[in-house]
Protein backbone atom coordinates (compact mmCIF):
# COMPACT_ATOMS: atom_id res chain seq x y z
CA UNK A 1 0.00 0.00 0.00
CA UNK A 2 1.53 3.28 -1.12
CA UNK A 3 -0.05 6.59 -0.15
CA UNK A 4 -0.10 9.42 -2.65
CA UNK A 5 1.01 12.73 -1.13
CA UNK A 6 1.19 15.20 -4.03
CA UNK A 7 1.88 18.33 -2.01
CA UNK A 8 4.24 17.20 0.74
CA UNK A 9 4.32 14.90 3.74
CA UNK A 10 3.37 17.18 6.59
CA UNK A 11 1.18 15.76 9.36
CA UNK A 12 -1.96 17.57 8.20
CA UNK A 13 -1.65 15.87 4.81
CA UNK A 14 -0.30 12.46 5.90
CA UNK A 15 -3.02 11.62 8.44
CA UNK A 16 -6.04 12.08 6.13
CA UNK A 17 -4.32 10.44 3.14
CA UNK A 18 -3.23 7.47 5.23
CA UNK A 19 -6.68 7.18 6.79
CA UNK A 20 -8.33 7.15 3.34
CA UNK A 21 -5.97 4.43 2.13
CA UNK A 22 -6.42 2.26 5.23
CA UNK A 23 -10.20 2.58 5.00
CA UNK A 24 -10.01 1.09 1.48
CA UNK A 25 -8.64 -2.15 2.96
CA UNK A 26 -11.01 -4.93 3.96
CA UNK A 27 -11.55 -4.88 7.73
CA UNK A 28 -9.77 -8.25 8.12
CA UNK A 29 -6.54 -6.62 6.88
CA UNK A 30 -6.63 -3.65 9.23
CA UNK A 31 -4.41 -4.85 12.05
CA UNK A 32 -1.75 -2.39 13.05
CA UNK A 33 0.61 0.18 11.60
CA UNK A 34 4.26 0.41 12.59
CA UNK A 35 5.98 3.72 11.91
CA UNK A 36 9.38 5.21 12.52
CA UNK A 37 9.91 8.39 14.54
CA UNK A 38 9.22 10.79 11.65
CA UNK A 39 7.38 14.03 12.44
CA UNK A 40 4.91 13.38 9.61
CA UNK A 41 3.04 10.99 11.93
CA UNK A 42 2.51 13.47 14.75
CA UNK A 43 -1.25 13.17 14.06
CA UNK A 44 -1.08 9.40 14.66
CA UNK A 45 -3.91 9.47 17.20
CA UNK A 46 -6.28 10.79 14.56
CA UNK A 47 -5.27 7.94 12.24
CA UNK A 48 -5.87 5.45 15.07
CA UNK A 49 -9.29 6.87 15.90
CA UNK A 50 -10.43 7.25 12.28
CA UNK A 51 -9.29 3.79 11.17
CA UNK A 52 -9.68 1.74 14.34
CA UNK A 53 -6.16 0.30 14.07
CA UNK A 54 -3.33 0.47 16.55
CA UNK A 55 -0.32 2.60 15.63
CA UNK A 56 3.10 1.63 16.97
CA UNK A 57 6.39 3.49 16.78
CA UNK A 58 9.85 1.99 16.56
CA UNK A 59 12.61 3.12 18.83
CA UNK A 60 14.88 5.78 17.28
CA UNK A 61 17.64 4.39 15.06
CA UNK A 62 16.18 0.86 15.21
CA UNK A 63 15.23 -0.10 11.64
CA UNK A 64 15.24 -3.81 12.56
CA UNK A 65 12.01 -3.15 14.47
CA UNK A 66 10.26 -2.57 11.17
CA UNK A 67 11.88 -5.17 8.97
CA UNK A 68 9.03 -5.50 6.46
CA UNK A 69 9.07 -1.72 5.94
CA UNK A 70 12.83 -1.72 5.35
CA UNK A 71 12.58 -4.67 2.96
CA UNK A 72 9.79 -2.95 1.06
CA UNK A 73 11.82 0.27 0.88
CA UNK A 74 14.58 -1.73 -0.81
CA UNK A 75 12.10 -3.14 -3.32
CA UNK A 76 10.69 0.33 -3.97
CA UNK A 77 14.19 1.57 -4.87
CA UNK A 78 13.91 -0.59 -8.01
CA UNK A 79 11.15 1.76 -9.16
CA UNK A 80 12.16 4.96 -7.41
CA UNK A 81 15.92 5.37 -6.86
CA UNK A 82 16.95 7.06 -3.62
CA UNK A 83 16.33 10.80 -3.86
CA UNK A 84 13.55 10.44 -6.46
CA UNK A 85 10.75 12.92 -5.89
CA UNK A 86 7.38 11.20 -5.97
CA UNK A 87 5.62 14.49 -6.72
CA UNK A 88 5.34 13.62 -10.42
CA UNK A 89 3.64 10.29 -9.87
CA UNK A 90 -0.12 9.86 -9.69
CA UNK A 91 -1.99 7.75 -7.17
CA UNK A 92 -2.76 5.32 -10.00
CA UNK A 93 0.92 4.94 -10.82
CA UNK A 94 1.78 4.29 -7.16
CA UNK A 95 -1.07 1.77 -6.93
CA UNK A 96 0.34 -0.02 -10.01
CA UNK A 97 3.76 -0.31 -8.34
CA UNK A 98 2.13 -1.64 -5.17
CA UNK A 99 0.20 -4.24 -7.22
CA UNK A 100 3.41 -5.36 -8.94
CA UNK A 101 5.23 -5.70 -5.63
CA UNK A 102 2.32 -7.61 -4.10
CA UNK A 103 2.38 -10.05 -7.03
CA UNK A 104 6.05 -11.00 -6.48
CA UNK A 105 6.71 -14.26 -4.65
CA UNK A 106 8.58 -13.86 -1.36
CA UNK A 107 10.92 -16.35 0.25
CA UNK A 108 9.56 -15.23 3.64
CA UNK A 109 6.08 -16.30 2.48
CA UNK A 110 7.31 -19.71 1.25
CA UNK A 111 7.37 -18.29 -2.28
CA UNK A 112 3.75 -17.22 -2.24
CA UNK A 113 2.89 -13.67 -3.16
CA UNK A 114 1.50 -11.17 -0.66
CA UNK A 115 -1.71 -11.13 -2.75
CA UNK A 116 -2.06 -14.90 -2.37
CA UNK A 117 -1.71 -14.58 1.39
CA UNK A 118 -4.22 -11.73 1.48
CA UNK A 119 -6.75 -13.77 -0.52
CA UNK A 120 -6.39 -16.69 1.88
CA UNK A 121 -7.04 -14.37 4.84
CA UNK A 122 -10.12 -12.91 3.17
CA UNK A 123 -11.53 -16.34 2.30
CA UNK A 124 -11.47 -17.56 5.92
Amino acid sequence: MLVHLPDCYKPDQVAPALTRKIQQLPVQLRGALTWDQGPEMSDWEKVRIDTGIEVFFCDPHSPWQRGINENTNGRLRQYFPKGTSLDGFTEGQLDAVARELNDRPRKRLEFQTPNEIIKSVLLR
